[in-house]
């Protein structure tokens, strides 16, 4: 089983008793999917039910995807479900990924979490695809906490396509972020997580 543990949450495979607050938390209008890409469809709530009964099925039958595409991040304490990281190709030819996260619970935005969670990620996709050499990270000028997360974590602002997305009727840049794994390596030589650790026993 996958398992990063940072001060406050760990990034690791789902395990049974996520499965109805994924379903919940994944289902249409909840309170942060209108920051996460608003300009996209969504799913319906039979869609999300189907997505993570197939989830689970891979899971029992031992066909994950390795390295794997999605992770929850669950509390440190409880091991109840927060959010999760994933990520897509931007162009699978050219060893180009994008990344993700979502923080569910907005009582859980602002506090360290989505740094900790999204460094793991990164550190998890640079280790296990030894092909790649950089991370994106897509969002747009409405959702400052993303934004501010990615500068936090080092990540150059790369690219800004000016009024290229809708939401509520109005227009917003569409925002890209990089960081290219040399600068990661330089940052963490021993790696993001050991770093969490270590501020934690400090």
């Amino acid at each position: 089983m996958i398992r990063y543990e940072g001060k406050q949450i760990v990034v690791r495979d789902w395990i049974p008793a996520d499965k109805d607050d994924w379903i919940y938390w994944t289902s249409p209008d909840r309170y942060w999917q209108t920051f996460d890409g608003p300009y996209y469809s969504r799913r319906s709530k039979e869609e999300v039910v189907e997505q993570v009964e197939a989830h689970y099925e891979k899971m029992s039958n031992g066909t994950l995807a390795s390295p794997r595409t999605r992770l929850a991040i669950a509390d440190k304490r409880t091991d109840k479900l927060l959010g999760n990281v994933g990520w897509y190709w931007e162009s699978k030819e050219t060893n180009w990924l994008c990344a993700g996260i979502a923080i569910f619970d907005p009582k859980f935005w602002g506090d360290g979490r989505g740094y900790e969670a999204f460094g793991l990620w990164t550190d998890y996709l640079f280790q296990a695809m030894p092909e790649i050499v950089r991370v994106d990270l897509r969002t747009w000028s409405g959702n400052f906490g993303m934004m501010k997360l990615a500068e936090k974590l080092g990540y150059t602002k790369e690219a800004c396509f000016r009024k290229a997305r809708i939401v509520d009727g109005n227009y917003y840049d569409s925002i890209g972020f990089g960081v290219l794994r040399e600068e990661w390596e330089a940052w963490h030589p021993e790696g993001f997580q050991k770093e969490l650790v270590d501020q934690a026993s400090s």
